[in-house]
């Protein structure tokens, strides 16, 4: 994970572009290059392969995505007036894909 994300830290030629690409700070990033990060590791390491590595999983809602959009679709708060936030809402709860997201 930490050489994936160097690499991609090398192809932007910037911490911050990175950040942007994972919708977090440049500061998370600049821990987790330093293996200082007081967060959930496992979690960034799942965003990380998913947008950089190019890593998917099988949603029960969606279909085949990649594991950071599925972080993203379980971060959503559930709205029940979208029929697919709905969905998403009820399997996520369940879901053998789903990460606490500290």
């Amino acid at each position: 994970m930490k050489a994936a994300l160097q690499a991609a830290v090398k192809r932007f030629n910037s911490q911050v572009k990175v950040a942007a690409e994972l919708h977090v700070s440049s500061a998370v990033i600049s821990t987790l290059l330093r293996d200082k990060y007081p967060g959930n590791v496992e979690t960034m390491e799942q965003r990380i392969r998913g947008q950089f590595m190019a890593e998917t999983v099988r949603c029960p809602v969606m279909g085949t995505l990649s594991k950071r959009s599925c972080q993203d679709n379980q971060a959503l708060p559930q709205a029940f007036t979208n029929p697919m936030r709905a969905a998403l809402g009820r399997a996520c709860k369940t879901c053998p894909n789903r990460k606490d997201m500290t």
